[in-house]
Protein backbone atom coordinates (compact mmCIF):
# COMPACT_ATOMS: atom_id res chain seq x y z
CA UNK A 1 0.00 0.00 0.00
CA UNK A 2 1.31 3.46 -0.89
CA UNK A 3 2.28 5.96 1.78
CA UNK A 4 0.40 8.56 -0.29
CA UNK A 5 -3.06 8.74 -1.87
CA UNK A 6 -3.57 8.98 -5.64
CA UNK A 7 -3.74 12.79 -5.65
CA UNK A 8 -0.49 13.12 -3.69
CA UNK A 9 1.25 10.62 -6.01
CA UNK A 10 0.15 12.67 -9.04
CA UNK A 11 1.60 15.82 -7.44
CA UNK A 12 4.92 14.04 -6.81
CA UNK A 13 4.94 12.89 -10.45
CA UNK A 14 4.20 16.38 -11.78
CA UNK A 15 6.88 17.89 -9.55
CA UNK A 16 9.36 15.29 -10.81
CA UNK A 17 8.45 15.79 -14.46
CA UNK A 18 8.93 19.57 -14.18
CA UNK A 19 12.25 19.06 -12.43
CA UNK A 20 13.49 16.61 -15.07
CA UNK A 21 12.80 19.21 -17.78
CA UNK A 22 14.58 21.89 -15.76
CA UNK A 23 17.62 19.67 -15.14
CA UNK A 24 17.95 18.86 -18.84
CA UNK A 25 17.63 22.54 -19.81
CA UNK A 26 20.22 23.56 -17.23
CA UNK A 27 22.65 20.92 -18.51
CA UNK A 28 22.84 22.83 -21.80
CA UNK A 29 22.65 26.29 -20.20
CA UNK A 30 25.66 26.33 -17.85
CA UNK A 31 28.80 27.78 -19.46
CA UNK A 32 32.32 28.63 -18.29
CA UNK A 33 32.57 32.30 -17.29
CA UNK A 34 28.86 32.60 -16.54
CA UNK A 35 27.68 34.33 -13.34
CA UNK A 36 26.68 31.72 -10.76
CA UNK A 37 23.69 33.86 -9.72
CA UNK A 38 22.41 33.66 -13.32
CA UNK A 39 22.53 29.86 -13.17
CA UNK A 40 20.63 29.82 -9.84
CA UNK A 41 17.97 32.28 -10.95
CA UNK A 42 17.51 30.65 -14.36
CA UNK A 43 16.81 27.24 -12.75
CA UNK A 44 14.46 28.67 -10.12
CA UNK A 45 12.62 30.75 -12.73
CA UNK A 46 12.15 27.69 -14.97
CA UNK A 47 10.66 25.74 -12.05
CA UNK A 48 8.16 28.54 -11.39
CA UNK A 49 7.28 29.05 -15.05
CA UNK A 50 6.59 25.34 -15.51
CA UNK A 51 4.05 25.40 -12.67
CA UNK A 52 5.94 24.28 -9.56
CA UNK A 53 7.86 26.14 -6.85
CA UNK A 54 11.50 25.68 -5.83
CA UNK A 55 11.73 23.27 -2.87
CA UNK A 56 15.11 24.81 -2.01
CA UNK A 57 17.49 27.27 -3.70
CA UNK A 58 19.31 25.97 -6.76
CA UNK A 59 22.70 24.67 -5.55
CA UNK A 60 25.65 25.43 -7.83
CA UNK A 61 28.57 23.64 -6.18
CA UNK A 62 31.89 23.95 -8.01
CA UNK A 63 34.95 21.65 -7.90
CA UNK A 64 35.73 20.76 -4.24
CA UNK A 65 32.44 22.28 -3.02
CA UNK A 66 30.08 19.31 -2.77
CA UNK A 67 26.78 20.91 -1.78
CA UNK A 68 24.80 23.80 -0.31
CA UNK A 69 26.23 26.72 -2.28
CA UNK A 70 23.65 29.07 -3.75
CA UNK A 71 24.25 32.68 -4.70
CA UNK A 72 23.79 35.25 -1.93
CA UNK A 73 22.38 38.66 -2.97
CA UNK A 74 24.78 40.43 -5.36
CA UNK A 75 26.97 37.35 -5.85
CA UNK A 76 29.94 38.09 -8.14
CA UNK A 77 31.17 34.48 -8.47
CA UNK A 78 31.56 33.03 -11.96
CA UNK A 79 31.79 29.47 -13.25
CA UNK A 80 35.57 28.96 -13.64
CA UNK A 81 37.17 27.48 -16.74
CA UNK A 82 37.91 23.73 -16.57
CA UNK A 83 35.55 23.35 -13.62
CA UNK A 84 33.21 20.60 -12.47
CA UNK A 85 29.80 22.09 -11.67
CA UNK A 86 27.06 20.32 -9.70
CA UNK A 87 23.60 21.79 -10.37
CA UNK A 88 21.18 20.47 -7.73
CA UNK A 89 17.54 21.53 -7.98
CA UNK A 90 14.38 20.81 -6.02
CA UNK A 91 10.74 21.49 -6.82
CA UNK A 92 7.41 21.01 -5.12
CA UNK A 93 3.80 20.97 -6.23
CA UNK A 94 1.52 21.72 -3.25
CA UNK A 95 4.42 20.77 -0.97
CA UNK A 96 5.26 17.40 -2.61
CA UNK A 97 9.04 17.59 -3.02
CA UNK A 98 11.32 16.09 -5.66
CA UNK A 99 15.06 16.59 -5.94
CA UNK A 100 17.56 15.97 -8.77
CA UNK A 101 21.12 16.90 -9.73
CA UNK A 102 23.50 16.77 -12.66
CA UNK A 103 27.23 17.40 -12.92
CA UNK A 104 28.26 19.62 -15.83
CA UNK A 105 31.93 18.90 -16.54
CA UNK A 106 34.21 21.36 -18.37
CA UNK A 107 37.35 19.37 -17.58
CA UNK A 108 37.93 16.14 -19.49
CA UNK A 109 40.22 14.84 -16.72
CA UNK A 110 37.10 14.37 -14.59
CA UNK A 111 34.85 12.81 -17.25
CA UNK A 112 35.24 9.29 -15.82
CA UNK A 113 34.46 10.50 -12.31
CA UNK A 114 31.24 12.17 -13.47
CA UNK A 115 30.29 8.99 -15.39
CA UNK A 116 30.96 6.98 -12.21
CA UNK A 117 28.49 9.09 -10.20
CA UNK A 118 25.88 8.47 -12.93
CA UNK A 119 26.70 4.75 -12.95
CA UNK A 120 26.38 4.47 -9.15
CA UNK A 121 23.00 6.21 -9.34
CA UNK A 122 21.87 3.75 -12.05
CA UNK A 123 22.91 0.77 -9.91
CA UNK A 124 20.98 2.14 -6.91
CA UNK A 125 17.86 2.83 -9.02
CA UNK A 126 17.98 -0.69 -10.49
CA UNK A 127 18.23 -2.29 -7.04
CA UNK A 128 16.00 -0.19 -4.80
CA UNK A 129 12.73 -1.92 -3.89
CA UNK A 130 10.44 -2.40 -0.90
CA UNK A 131 12.22 -4.11 2.00
CA UNK A 132 15.81 -3.62 0.84
CA UNK A 133 17.95 -2.20 3.62
CA UNK A 134 19.54 1.24 3.31
CA UNK A 135 22.88 -0.37 4.25
CA UNK A 136 22.64 -2.81 1.29
CA UNK A 137 21.98 0.14 -1.06
CA UNK A 138 24.97 1.96 0.42
CA UNK A 139 27.17 -1.09 -0.20
CA UNK A 140 25.97 -1.30 -3.83
CA UNK A 141 26.70 2.42 -4.40
CA UNK A 142 30.13 2.14 -2.76
CA UNK A 143 31.02 -0.92 -4.86
CA UNK A 144 29.88 0.79 -8.11
CA UNK A 145 32.15 3.75 -7.30
CA UNK A 146 35.22 1.84 -6.06
CA UNK A 147 35.29 -0.72 -8.86
CA UNK A 148 35.80 2.21 -11.25
CA UNK A 149 38.72 3.53 -9.22
CA UNK A 150 37.00 6.40 -7.37
CA UNK A 151 35.84 7.08 -3.83
CA UNK A 152 32.32 7.83 -2.52
CA UNK A 153 31.79 10.69 -0.07
CA UNK A 154 31.03 8.78 3.12
CA UNK A 155 29.27 11.51 5.11
CA UNK A 156 26.79 12.70 2.48
CA UNK A 157 23.64 10.67 1.92
CA UNK A 158 20.47 10.41 -0.09
CA UNK A 159 17.25 10.97 1.83
CA UNK A 160 13.54 10.31 1.97
CA UNK A 161 11.44 13.33 0.94
CA UNK A 162 7.93 14.25 2.05
CA UNK A 163 5.39 17.03 1.98
CA UNK A 164 7.14 20.36 2.63
CA UNK A 165 10.15 18.31 3.82
CA UNK A 166 13.38 17.82 1.87
CA UNK A 167 15.02 15.50 4.45
CA UNK A 168 12.58 13.40 6.50
CA UNK A 169 15.37 11.95 8.64
CA UNK A 170 15.62 8.67 6.68
CA UNK A 171 18.99 8.48 4.90
CA UNK A 172 20.36 6.40 2.01
CA UNK A 173 24.12 6.13 2.57
CA UNK A 174 26.68 6.14 -0.25
CA UNK A 175 28.89 3.62 1.57
CA UNK A 176 28.33 0.34 3.36
CA UNK A 177 27.33 1.09 6.94
CA UNK A 178 25.18 -0.41 9.64
CA UNK A 179 21.62 0.83 9.20
CA UNK A 180 18.41 -0.87 10.26
CA UNK A 181 16.40 1.35 7.89
CA UNK A 182 14.40 -0.56 5.30
CA UNK A 183 12.97 1.02 2.12
CA UNK A 184 9.18 1.28 2.31
CA UNK A 185 6.61 0.57 -0.37
CA UNK A 186 5.11 3.89 -1.50
CA UNK A 187 7.95 5.95 -0.02
CA UNK A 188 9.66 8.67 -2.05
CA UNK A 189 13.45 8.82 -1.86
CA UNK A 190 16.21 10.99 -3.34
CA UNK A 191 19.25 8.89 -4.20
CA UNK A 192 22.44 10.95 -4.68
CA UNK A 193 25.90 9.42 -4.98
CA UNK A 194 28.74 11.91 -4.44
CA UNK A 195 32.06 10.77 -5.91
CA UNK A 196 35.61 12.05 -5.53
CA UNK A 197 39.18 11.03 -6.39
CA UNK A 198 40.79 7.92 -4.86
CA UNK A 199 43.44 9.98 -2.99
CA UNK A 200 40.81 12.22 -1.35
CA UNK A 201 39.74 11.59 2.25
CA UNK A 202 36.20 11.16 0.88
CA UNK A 203 34.42 13.28 3.48
CA UNK A 204 32.98 16.78 3.53
CA UNK A 205 33.43 19.43 6.20
CA UNK A 206 31.68 22.74 6.80
CA UNK A 207 33.08 25.56 4.68
CA UNK A 208 33.18 29.21 5.75
CA UNK A 209 30.14 30.31 3.76
CA UNK A 210 26.45 30.04 4.62
CA UNK A 211 23.99 30.74 1.80
CA UNK A 212 20.92 28.58 2.56
CA UNK A 213 18.52 29.07 5.47
CA UNK A 214 15.34 27.55 6.91
CA UNK A 215 12.57 28.82 9.16
CA UNK A 216 12.53 27.13 12.59
CA UNK A 217 9.98 28.92 14.78
CA UNK A 218 8.34 32.23 15.47
CA UNK A 219 9.89 34.34 18.23
CA UNK A 220 9.38 37.83 19.62
CA UNK A 221 11.52 40.34 17.72
CA UNK A 222 12.52 43.96 18.29
CA UNK A 223 12.45 45.40 14.80
CA UNK A 224 9.27 45.84 12.74
CA UNK A 225 11.25 44.90 9.60
CA UNK A 226 12.45 41.65 11.19
CA UNK A 227 8.83 40.82 12.11
CA UNK A 228 7.72 41.54 8.55
CA UNK A 229 10.49 39.35 7.17
CA UNK A 230 9.67 36.51 9.59
CA UNK A 231 5.99 36.57 8.57
CA UNK A 232 6.90 36.49 4.87
CA UNK A 233 9.32 33.58 5.32
CA UNK A 234 6.85 31.55 7.41
CA UNK A 235 4.01 32.07 4.92
CA UNK A 236 6.02 31.55 1.72
CA UNK A 237 8.60 28.88 2.52
CA UNK A 238 7.17 27.10 5.58
CA UNK A 239 9.69 24.40 6.53
CA UNK A 240 11.56 24.48 3.20
CA UNK A 241 15.05 25.96 2.72
CA UNK A 242 15.38 29.36 1.03
CA UNK A 243 17.99 31.89 -0.12
CA UNK A 244 18.39 35.42 1.21
CA UNK A 245 18.04 36.76 -2.36
CA UNK A 246 14.43 35.43 -2.36
CA UNK A 247 13.66 38.20 0.14
CA UNK A 248 14.37 41.11 -2.22
CA UNK A 249 11.60 43.70 -2.02
CA UNK A 250 9.94 42.30 1.15
CA UNK A 251 11.28 45.15 3.30
CA UNK A 252 13.18 48.29 2.21
CA UNK A 253 16.57 47.22 0.84
CA UNK A 254 18.56 49.36 3.29
CA UNK A 255 16.96 47.52 6.26
CA UNK A 256 16.96 43.96 4.93
CA UNK A 257 20.47 42.96 6.05
CA UNK A 258 19.92 44.11 9.62
CA UNK A 259 16.45 42.53 9.83
CA UNK A 260 17.79 39.26 8.43
CA UNK A 261 20.64 39.21 10.98
CA UNK A 262 18.09 39.65 13.77
CA UNK A 263 16.22 36.55 12.55
CA UNK A 264 19.47 34.57 12.68
CA UNK A 265 20.61 35.78 16.10
CA UNK A 266 17.08 35.23 17.52
CA UNK A 267 17.16 31.65 16.14
CA UNK A 268 14.02 32.20 14.08
CA UNK A 269 16.15 30.69 11.29
CA UNK A 270 18.70 27.91 11.03
CA UNK A 271 21.32 27.68 8.31
CA UNK A 272 23.07 25.04 6.21
CA UNK A 273 26.84 25.48 5.87
CA UNK A 274 28.43 25.00 2.45
CA UNK A 275 29.98 21.48 2.34
CA UNK A 276 33.55 21.21 1.04
CA UNK A 277 35.56 18.00 0.45
CA UNK A 278 37.98 17.88 3.37
CA UNK A 279 41.11 17.43 1.23
CA UNK A 280 39.82 19.97 -1.32
CA UNK A 281 39.49 17.36 -4.06
CA UNK A 282 36.89 17.76 -6.82
CA UNK A 283 33.48 16.13 -6.33
CA UNK A 284 30.86 14.87 -8.82
CA UNK A 285 27.19 14.17 -8.04
CA UNK A 286 24.21 12.52 -9.70
CA UNK A 287 20.68 12.39 -8.26
CA UNK A 288 17.16 11.16 -8.94
CA UNK A 289 14.01 11.03 -6.84
CA UNK A 290 12.18 7.70 -6.99
CA UNK A 291 8.82 6.39 -5.78
CA UNK A 292 8.90 2.82 -4.44
CA UNK A 293 6.44 0.40 -6.07
CA UNK A 294 6.02 -3.38 -5.93
CA UNK A 295 9.28 -4.97 -7.08
CA UNK A 296 11.21 -1.74 -7.67
CA UNK A 297 10.73 1.98 -8.25
CA UNK A 298 9.45 4.62 -10.64
CA UNK A 299 12.00 7.36 -11.39
CA UNK A 300 10.15 10.66 -10.91
CA UNK A 301 12.95 12.90 -12.17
Amino acid sequence: MSEYDKEACEKFKLSGRILREVREEMKGYVREGMMVIDVCEKAEDLIRRKGAKPAFPCNVSINEVAAHYTSPPGDKKRVPENSVVKVDVGAHVDGYVTDTAVTVCFNRDYGDMVATAERALKVAVENIKPGISASKLGALIENAVKTRGFKPISNLTGHQVGRYIVHTGVSIPNVSQLSLTKIKLGGVYAIEPFVTLPDAVGKVEDGDEVTIFRYVKSRSLKSAYAKQLMKYIEENFRTLPFAERWLRGVVPEEHRGEAFRELLTSKVLMYYPVFVEATRKTVAQAEHTVMIVDGGCVVLT
